[in-house]
Protein backbone atom coordinates (compact mmCIF):
# COMPACT_ATOMS: atom_id res chain seq x y z
CA UNK A 1 0.00 0.00 0.00
CA UNK A 2 2.94 2.20 0.93
CA UNK A 3 4.75 1.77 -2.29
CA UNK A 4 1.72 2.38 -4.16
CA UNK A 5 0.98 5.50 -2.29
CA UNK A 6 4.58 6.43 -2.78
CA UNK A 7 4.11 5.97 -6.47
CA UNK A 8 0.83 8.34 -7.02
CA UNK A 9 2.59 10.99 -4.89
CA UNK A 10 5.99 11.03 -7.19
CA UNK A 11 3.07 10.77 -10.32
CA UNK A 12 1.67 14.31 -8.68
CA UNK A 13 5.26 15.52 -8.08
CA UNK A 14 5.86 15.38 -11.76
CA UNK A 15 2.87 16.98 -12.79
CA UNK A 16 3.04 19.91 -9.89
CA UNK A 17 6.86 20.35 -11.77
CA UNK A 18 5.19 20.02 -15.22
CA UNK A 19 3.34 23.25 -14.30
CA UNK A 20 6.12 25.19 -12.26
CA UNK A 21 8.32 24.50 -15.18
CA UNK A 22 8.38 25.51 -18.53
CA UNK A 23 10.19 22.58 -20.58
CA UNK A 24 9.47 19.92 -18.64
CA UNK A 25 6.62 18.57 -19.89
CA UNK A 26 4.21 15.44 -18.65
CA UNK A 27 1.18 15.19 -20.73
CA UNK A 28 -1.57 14.28 -18.17
CA UNK A 29 -1.75 12.59 -14.98
CA UNK A 30 -2.01 9.09 -16.82
CA UNK A 31 1.48 9.95 -18.03
CA UNK A 32 2.67 10.94 -15.07
CA UNK A 33 1.83 7.85 -13.43
CA UNK A 34 4.13 6.12 -16.47
CA UNK A 35 6.79 8.46 -16.00
CA UNK A 36 7.08 8.09 -12.26
CA UNK A 37 6.97 4.75 -12.43
CA UNK A 38 9.33 4.31 -15.32
CA UNK A 39 11.97 7.02 -13.36
CA UNK A 40 11.50 4.82 -10.21
CA UNK A 41 12.73 1.52 -11.41
CA UNK A 42 15.65 3.39 -12.98
CA UNK A 43 16.37 5.25 -9.82
CA UNK A 44 16.35 1.48 -7.86
CA UNK A 45 18.64 0.30 -10.57
CA UNK A 46 21.27 2.80 -11.52
CA UNK A 47 21.04 5.75 -8.75
CA UNK A 48 23.29 3.91 -6.44
CA UNK A 49 25.78 2.51 -9.42
CA UNK A 50 25.99 6.57 -10.72
CA UNK A 51 26.45 7.79 -7.29
CA UNK A 52 29.17 5.01 -6.69
CA UNK A 53 30.94 5.87 -10.58
CA UNK A 54 30.60 9.10 -9.40
CA UNK A 55 31.92 9.58 -6.01
CA UNK A 56 34.47 12.21 -6.14
CA UNK A 57 32.70 14.75 -7.70
CA UNK A 58 29.43 14.00 -5.03
CA UNK A 59 32.36 14.43 -1.91
CA UNK A 60 33.91 17.35 -3.28
CA UNK A 61 30.49 18.98 -3.75
CA UNK A 62 28.88 17.96 -0.60
CA UNK A 63 26.39 15.60 -2.57
CA UNK A 64 24.97 18.19 -5.16
CA UNK A 65 26.62 16.06 -7.23
CA UNK A 66 23.49 14.30 -6.49
CA UNK A 67 20.71 16.47 -8.18
CA UNK A 68 23.01 16.20 -11.96
CA UNK A 69 22.79 12.44 -11.19
CA UNK A 70 18.98 12.75 -10.70
CA UNK A 71 19.06 15.17 -13.93
CA UNK A 72 21.04 12.41 -15.83
CA UNK A 73 18.18 10.02 -14.51
CA UNK A 74 15.08 12.39 -15.67
CA UNK A 75 17.23 12.27 -19.30
CA UNK A 76 17.29 8.91 -19.45
CA UNK A 77 13.73 8.67 -18.68
CA UNK A 78 12.32 11.64 -21.54
CA UNK A 79 14.49 9.33 -23.88
CA UNK A 80 12.46 6.01 -23.28
CA UNK A 81 9.10 7.75 -22.83
CA UNK A 82 7.08 10.09 -25.29
CA UNK A 83 4.99 11.08 -23.08
CA UNK A 84 7.45 13.53 -21.19
CA UNK A 85 9.92 15.98 -22.58
CA UNK A 86 12.87 18.05 -20.78
CA UNK A 87 13.80 21.30 -22.64
CA UNK A 88 17.63 21.12 -21.78
CA UNK A 89 19.97 20.23 -19.14
CA UNK A 90 19.39 23.30 -16.84
CA UNK A 91 15.98 22.30 -16.64
CA UNK A 92 16.62 18.99 -16.04
CA UNK A 93 18.32 19.78 -12.85
CA UNK A 94 15.34 22.46 -11.40
CA UNK A 95 13.22 19.73 -12.20
CA UNK A 96 15.13 16.95 -10.38
CA UNK A 97 15.55 19.86 -7.81
CA UNK A 98 12.05 20.45 -7.27
CA UNK A 99 11.77 16.89 -7.52
CA UNK A 100 13.44 15.75 -4.65
CA UNK A 101 11.66 18.95 -2.63
CA UNK A 102 8.44 17.66 -3.28
CA UNK A 103 8.95 14.11 -2.61
CA UNK A 104 11.04 14.97 0.69
CA UNK A 105 7.52 17.26 1.21
CA UNK A 106 5.58 13.70 0.95
CA UNK A 107 7.08 11.71 2.86
CA UNK A 108 7.46 14.68 5.67
CA UNK A 109 3.62 14.61 5.80
CA UNK A 110 2.29 11.46 5.42
CA UNK A 111 5.29 9.13 6.26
Amino acid sequence: MRLLLQWILSALSFVIVSYLLPGFKVGNFGSALVVAAVYGVLHVLLFRILVFLAFIPVILTFGLFIFVINALLLYLTAALLDQFQLGGFFTAIIGAVLLTILNWIWRWLLF
